[in-house]
Order: structure tokens, then sequence, then C-alpha cells
């Protein structure tokens, strides 16, 4: 009788810390400084775009807040409140022969910090996505109404906030680099300064050898 309970507590193995880390991955906002300016930046420059006439008519002004704004925006979205709000991360770095690689990545399995939250993650990808759809109707209204001086602030809004979106899809869809290079290096412009920078690098091989150039 003994050895059977004895038995029985053994192969009993509760975990409190796993309950306790879903409940608070689904409740709590973990970084709320974080959360706060992924989406201030960028619903402050939609606010701007809307609202400055009501304030200044200058349109250099204007369009000065709201390209700082933006760039404001597309740093902080790329560089911090994607790594802490999802786990996701992705840059451009160029190796040695001057090749453009495109690196997306994201976190797997636990790590020793807090991991994002559901509640994080809404937000971060609502505000990611919905962005970009209100500069797109900001294109076409600008367009639409012949404001051509508001249609470049518009295209500079679509490119920025959609860059970070194709980024971070790429992250989350595990994209590969390998994909991302190969069409990268195909730019006619990189193509002609690579070609040249060899071409010059070549010359200035041949001179020190004492070989005369082609």
């Amino acid at each position: 009788m003994k050895q059977a309970l004895a038995d029985d507590t053994e192969d009993v193995s509760l975990d409190f810390g796993n309950e306790e880390e879903l409940a608070l991955s689904k409740a709590k906002v973990r970084y709320p400084l974080a959360t706060f300016f992924h989406l201030f930046f960028r619903v402050s420059a939609i606010m701007t775009y809307l609202f400055c006439d009501w304030f200044s008519k200058s349109f250099i002004a204007c369009f000065l807040i709201i390209l700082l704004l933006l760039s404001f925006d597309f740093w902080s979205v790329k560089n911090v409140t994607g790594r802490l709000l999802v786990g996701l991360r992705w840059w451009n770095q160029i190796d040695e022969d001057g090749k453009s690689h495109w690196v997306f990545e994201a976190k797997k399995g636990p790590s020793t910090g807090a991991s994002p939250t559901e509640v994080e993650a809404r937000i971060f990808w609502l505000g990611l996505i919905i962005c970009p759809v209100i500069w797109t109707l900001f294109f076409f209204s600008t367009l639409f109404s012949l404001k051509l001086k508001w249609l470049a602030l518009a295209v500079t809004g679509i490119c920025l906030q959609t860059a970070n979106l194709y980024g971070y899809i790429h992250c989350k869809l595990g994209g590969t680099t390998q994909t991302i290079c190969k069409v990268t290096t195909r730019f006619p412009t990189q193509e002609i300064f690579q070609t040249e920078r060899s071409e010059e690098f070549q010359k200035n091989v041949l001179k020190h050898l004492g070989t005369p150039s082609p």
C-alpha cells in the first residue's frame, strides 16, 4: 500500500510557473513605454497631416514636422519596438565583397528576458498595418484633389511605413536572406558600381606590379 502511494506521488508533476507565465502573456503589457511610442509617432504624423492647416499656414513647417515624425517612427519601429513587442528584427548589411544582404530574424524559444504578450503583439501589428493603409488613402485623396504639394509627403509616409511592414512580414513568415540578396544584387546601379570598382582595383594592382593595364 505504501509502495503504491509512493509511485503515485512520483508520477505527479505540477508546473505552476508555465500557467502563471501564460496568464501574464495574455493580460499584461510588459513594455508600456515601447508600446506607447510604437503608436505615438505614426499617429502624431497622421493627425498633424490632417490638422496642420488649422495651426500653421506654412507648408514647409508642416512638411518638416511630419517628415520628422515619420523618420522617428521608422527608426523606433525598426530598431526598438519590433524587437521588444514581438521579438522580430530586420536590417541590411554589406559584406566584404560589397554585396547587400537583407537579414530577417525572429526570436525562437524562451529566453531569460520577458517574452512578448498577446496584447503587445496585437497593438504592434494593428499599428503596423492600419497606418500604411491610411497613408495610401491620403495619397489618392491628394491625387484626386490636385493638392500636388502634399503628394510627396504622402508618398514618403507610404514608403517609410510599408518598408517596416514588409520587413516584419518577412521576419514573421521566416523569409530567407538568400532570395532577397539575389534581388538586391541585380539592381543595375549596384552592378555598374561593382564593375567599375573591380576594374579600378585591377588597374591599381597592375600599376604597382609594373604591368601595363589594358
